[in-house]
């Protein structure tokens, strides 16, 4: 039998080192968010105080990512055992309805006023900085508006998303603010008058002051559906994390509305005992079997995971009975045909995204994922407010049985409903051994959340790579249906054929994620960004 390329040389190594400190390190999508989560560290701030701050400073930043107008989800694991666990994700408007979409225009639901659901990012960062933060609150937002006072150079990357997105030429403001050249400064003074009030107000200004009362005219003005109730009545939802174990491992991170916890903690449970690592890390062996526990955890997916104030908890996922069904069920040498797996509908989401990790001297750590869905949301700017809305209506079966905007079948256990919250497959996550925090880690990606997660947590557990390798190495993907093995260019020829041999059908797919991992390594703290996008890591 012929030795695999990468059985030899470790699979693909780039060789580049981690940022390597003593005390603590922030890892975010760029650099002005990253300084200035160190700046909030060096004054003593903790990793909540440094994670508020980053994630102000890439809603200026990062605005076809994350901003004011979307939402996300926040792990917290604290150096005295405690957790903090925040769903601080979009809920559906009040006026919203089940099937409010299906005689509408396809796009409804994607670009425009109605694809808003009622935003949760500053009431997620603010239920976050209150509950275990140190430093003021204004010292947290003023980082972000200086930012966007003074304006930021336009990356080549950031510019060519802009000049992509069709959405942005729709709506006259984000037209006017947002289509740049690469090296031209975007400034936005709207956006620095909006945090300047929120800094000295606090969160709730958002939704009950000046901020929240021009929204909900804009609302009315242009046909959307949030009102003032909405944003009076949202809440971020507070919760225990999600805690599995991997090896000698704990594993924390997010419960539903999030699939991407269970789904982490369900494929890293089916894959052992399969003897998936006995041919080394990046083999076809190693691959088939991350392929077919990730096939089985997004068929469990598609039928069971909803927002749990509306849709009960699905324990049998995680039921170790359940799991070693579905290991039984995997072929070492064969693919199952996803046709022949029990499931619904699968929904996805996009991969535009933002991911903040913070580890502290005191040994606290912070994983927040957050999210406008689509790149740039829904592509409206609001006017004389100068933040982007989500576009999470479509994260939802707006349209029950039929594809939403990335192809994928809707699953009617996420259907809309008013108030309610859409699944997602964010995953931050937080690993920790005997001595505490171990890894903080947390991409964007979209379903490629979980596949990367679990990929680079394996590089890193059963392997012992440094944690940069560990992020840049190439990576695979399967999400049920469609029944493609996808996977991203570099992966050696030898091991393709050995999966196609395997039966994987496998299509070439562009890299979607911006991994970052923060770990504590034999007395030093080292930290691994993605090189597939723009992402820092700095500490001291």
């Amino acid at each position: 039998m012929s030795i695999e390329r990468s059985q030899v040389k470790k699979f693909e190594r780039w060789g580049a080192l981690p940022v390597y400190t003593r005390r603590c390190v922030a890892a975010t999508a760029d650099r002005q968010a990253t300084d200035a989560a160190v700046d909030i560290l060096r004054e003593g701030g903790t990793a909540v105080d440094a994670a508020v701050c980053a994630a102000f400073v890439l809603c200026v930043t990062q605005p076809g990512m994350c901003g004011l107008g979307g939402g996300g989800h926040l792990v917290a694991r604290f150096d005295d055992g405690s957790s903090l666990c925040l769903d601080f994700r979009e809920r559906a408007p009040l006026a919203s309805a089940r099937q409010m979409f299906e005689t509408l225009p396809e796009y409804a639901s994607v670009r425009g006023w109605l694809a808003a659901a009622t935003p949760g990012t500053v009431r997620g960062l603010g239920d976050a900085h209150r509950l275990r933060g140190t430093l003021p609150w204004k010292r947290l937002v003023t980082p972000a508006i200086a930012v966007a006072r003074d304006g930021h150079a336009v990356s080549y990357l950031r510019s060519k998303m802009m000049a992509g997105c069709a959405a942005l030429y729709d709506d006259p403001e984000s037209h006017r603010l947002l289509l740049l050249e690469p090296g031209e400064i975007l400034r936005q003074p709207e956006l620095a008058a909006t945090l300047e009030r929120i800094a000295n107000e606090g969160p709730v200004e958002f939704y009950l002051g000046e901020t929240g009362q021009r929204l909900v005219r804009a609302m009315a003005d242009h046909g959307g559906l949030i009102g003032a109730d909405d944003l009076e009545a949202y809440t971020c939802a507070k919760s225990e994390p999600l805690i599995g174990n991997y090896r000698d491992r704990q594993i924390w991170t997010m419960p539903p509305s999030s699939a991407g916890g269970i789904g982490l903690l369900q494929t890293l449970a089916i894959l052992e005992g399969t003897g998936f690592a006995e041919d080394g890390p990046g083999s076809s062996k190693f691959f088939h079997h991350i392929a077919e526990a990730l096939r089985r955890s997004f068929a469990d997916r598609a039928t069971s995971i909803g927002d749990p104030a509306f849709a009960q908890m699905p324990k049998h996922v995680l039921d170790p009975v359940h799991i070693a069904g579905l290991r039984r069920s995997i072929h070492p040498d064969r693919a199952t045909p996803s046709a022949n797996m029990e499931g619904a509908v699968q929904v996805s989401e996009s991969p535009c995204t933002t991911h903040v990790s913070v580890l502290d001297s005191r040994g606290n750590g912070v994983a927040l994922t957050f999210t406008l869905n689509g790149i740039y949301g829904s592509g409206v700017t609001v006017p004389g407010l100068g933040f982007l809305l989500n576009n999470n209506m479509d994260n939802f079966s707006s349209r029950p049985g039929t594809p939403n905007q990335y192809g994928m079948l809707q699953n009617d256990v996420n259907c809309i409903a008013p108030g309610k919250r859409p699944v997602s497959s964010m995953t931050p996550a937080i690993v920790c051994n005997a001595n505490g925090v171990e890894i903080v880690m947390g991409t964007p990606g979209g379903p490629t959340i979980v596949s990367a997660t679990v990929q680079s947590l394996l590089y890193l557990l059963e392997f012992g790579w440094n944690s940069r390798d560990a992020v840049e190495a190439r990576r695979i993907h399967h999400q049920w249906m469609p029944d493609i093995l996808f996977h991203e260019a570099g992966i050696p020829a030898d091991v393709t054929r050995g999966l196609e041999s395997r039966g994987h059908r496998l299509q070439l797919k562009t890299p979607l994620t911006d991994m970052n991992v923060i770990r504590r390594n034999d007395g030093w703290i080292e930290a691994g960004v993605d090189c597939r996008r723009e992402s820092v890591a700095s500490g001291f």
